[in-house]
């Protein structure tokens, strides 16, 4: 585990910047930025803008410089890479594109004002792990299923159309009913859909799986379902960064909740999640994502378990 920063070469503001990330934790990351006076705004989702006038100061202090290709290159191993796909400016333009696809045969004008809208809805300031980026892993999930060929059911559309709205409504809420969330972004679709010309069994069937994402426990013969509750559970698999990043998402997203009630909830999510057997409802799911999502989950419920480990 190190603090890396290299060298100040990024121009901007009348200076250069090095960039300042950690190889494992952003927790570690955000404790060396306070102890050493770097302002919050400085951080850029996975590193902290550094002016080169405070590049020995960290050194000093403990920062290990290397090239920026050794920064990059062990900040991709550790998860805690954001690429500039993910970034919000091109997931817009990415996402516009897998919208259209959904929708050969209707006009620009009637599909993007929907999808600008649903982006929209995604992009909200109070989501921080339930955002574009989220939308996109479920979205990019959801088609490595398909390419394993597992099947999605009568409307395989209807899967993928689940994926765009099943969060499309996300208030994180503690005084709201559990749920209420995914059925009011079942409803949403219902109202939305019909303006696309999608047939109402395929509306049906795209509600139904919206709603089914609030237990994630679809029956044995629920492909559709299978393969978006797969999907949107991925993320429990990541390596350790990727992981951190979803955890620490999460809380944000439900900041409204105390530490104390938040930590009763996540160890009931947890438990519930372990208690599963499998966790994954697709035959490439339990392959792929089983054995380090319990990995996983397993080092999150019992910490200190995990660090004798190491």
């Amino acid at each position: 585990m190190a603090i890396l920063i290299d060298p100040a070469r990024w121009p901007a503001h009348g200076t250069v910047f090095s960039h300042l990330v950690s190889d494992e934790s952003l927790e570690e990351l955000h404790a060396f930025a306070r102890a050493n006076g770097i302002p919050p705004h400085a951080f850029d989702g996975d590193h902290y803008d550094i002016p080169v006038s405070q590049y020995e100061e960290l050194v000093s202090a403990g920062a290990q410089p290397v090239s920026g290709s050794e920064l990059v290159r062990r900040l991709v191993k550790s998860g805690l890479r954001i690429t500039a796909a993910e970034r919000a400016s091109k997931l817009e333009k990415i996402l516009h594109q897998r919208f259209d696809r959904l929708f050969p045969n209707t006009s620009e004008l009637d599909r993007g004002p929907i999808c600008d809208a649903l982006i929209e809805r995604w992009s909200e300031d109070h989501r921080h792990y339930h955002d574009l980026t989220h939308l996109m892993s479920v979205l990019k999930g959801i088609d490595y299923l398909e390419r394993q060929g597992e099947p999605m059911g009568p409307f395989p559309r209807a899967v993928k159309l689940a994926g765009w709205f099943h969060d499309a409504v996300y208030r994180a809420d503690p005084i709201l009913p559990p749920g209420q969330d995914e059925e009011d972004s079942a409803r949403l679709a219902e109202r939305v859909l019909p303006e696309l010309g999608v047939p109402g069994p395929e509306i049906l069937e795209t509600a139904r799986l919206i709603r089914l994402t609030f237990t994630h426990d679809p029956h044995e013969d629920d492909d559709g379902g299978k393969v978006l509750c797969d999907a949107d559970l991925e993320v429990l698999s990541r390596n350790s960064g990727g992981y951190q990043r979803y955890r620490e998402g999460i809380r944000k997203d439900f900041v409204k909740v105390s530490d104390k009630d938040f930590a009763i909830g996540r160890e009931k999510f947890l438990r519930r999640m372990l208690a599963r057997n499998p966790i994954f409802n697709t035959g490439t799911g339990r392959r792929r994502w089983e054995r380090p999502a319990r990995r996983n989950l397993m080092s999150e419920l019992y910490p200190r378990r995990g660090k004798s480990r190491d």
